[in-house]
């Protein structure tokens, strides 16, 4: 499957960090690694969301949405509105004042 990338990252609250999904094959691994004792209707939805999208059916964006709620529901969902993305950061090389 191609790497389909998400327009916005969506952020997971780990217990001691935070994750975060840019593409649908990490929303996959994230769905996998879901316990199996939780998985009802909004999982298989998100999962059927997720399916459809990568083989073109359903927008990527609606998919990512659909994920974004599915954590919020979960109370995993961590907002950073001002996160840059990687490629907008700017890092100064510089070590110390030299």
């Amino acid at each position: 499957m191609a790497r389909i990338l998400f327009e916005r990252a969506v952020y997971v609250q780990r217990k001691y960090f935070i994750d975060e999904i840019t593409s649908l094959d990490e929303a996959f691994d994230f769905l996998e690694a879901w316990p199996e004792a939780k998985r009802d209707l909004p999982y298989d939805t998100l999962l059927k969301a997720c399916r459809e999208a990568a083989t073109g059916r359903f927008p990527i964006a609606a998919a990512r949405e659909n994920l974004r709620r599915f954590l919020k529901k979960a109370g995993m969902l961590s907002e950073f509105d001002d996160v840059p993305n990687a490629d907008q950061v700017v890092v100064d090389r510089n070590i110390g004042n030299v």
